[in-house]
């Protein structure tokens, strides 16, 4: 069973948050502890505990007596996840092409293994095993730069982004998927100790992209 041996707490934040990531509970929307709690067969008293989880990671915002109402992405939101995910991302590279030859050849493997799984995804026209095979090339890369405290950070930024990407990936057509895993195969092949600058640079380039498909700009 899907959540046995969890807390009711911890069963009503994943469900929870569960929704507001994949769209099932849209921004704007107004939801309810009983509301939750019903679904889950629970008491509201760890649903409760739960939405003040969520309200203090900025998903949720609580109205007394009214409910919570399900934030949403904002293009303020959008700028700074993207600013923060370059910062993040770009010193994983530059660490990746620093490290020795072998180090690199052992995460280029991984992020190929996950490329080729976005791939497969791409081809059963499966929108989240898309995005989430986005949120695990991303993570390798980030994970390779052996700094446990960016690794946490860039959780709760992959967190966020995922919402952002809700119609933004495969939702827009195969053109927009297609791009997505072109850039990434770009940013593998400049891996390169000679030329750390180039990665960066690609990198950049799929951020922006990232950009102009939420926000349209």
């Amino acid at each position: 069973m899907v959540g046995a041996g969890l807390s009711a707490k911890e069963r009503a934040y994943r469900h929870t948050k569960a929704g507001i990531l994949d769209g099932t509970l849209p921004g704007g929307d107004l939801i309810s502890e009983g509301q939750v709690a019903e679904v889950l067969a629970m008491s509201r008293t760890p649903v409760r505990e739960a939405f003040l989880r969520l309200e203090a990671e900025g998903l949720l915002r609580l109205f007394p007596k009214r409910g919570a109402l399900v934030v949403a992405v904002s293009p303020t939101e959008v700028e700074s996840v993207l600013e923060a995910r370059e910062l993040v991302e770009g010193h994983a590279l530059a660490k990746l092409c620093a490290a020795p030859q072998a180090e690199r050849d052992t995460v280029v493997v991984r992020l190929r293994e996950e490329l080729a799984v976005q791939r497969a995804a791409f081809a059963a026209d499966d929108e989240t095993g898309f995005a989430e095979g986005d949120r695990r090339f991303h993570t390798v890369l980030v994970e390779s730069a052996h700094n446990p405290i960016l690794v946490e950070l860039y959780g709760s930024l992959r967190d966020r982004q995922l919402r952002m990407n809700l119609g933004s990936m495969m939702g827009r057509g195969p053109d927009r998927a297609q791009a997505i895993l072109a850039q990434h195969e770009a940013i593998l092949d400049a891996l390169d100790p000679q030329a750390p600058d180039e990665a960066h640079r690609r990198l950049t380039e799929h951020l922006n992209a990232t950009r102009t498909a939420v926000l349209g700009r």
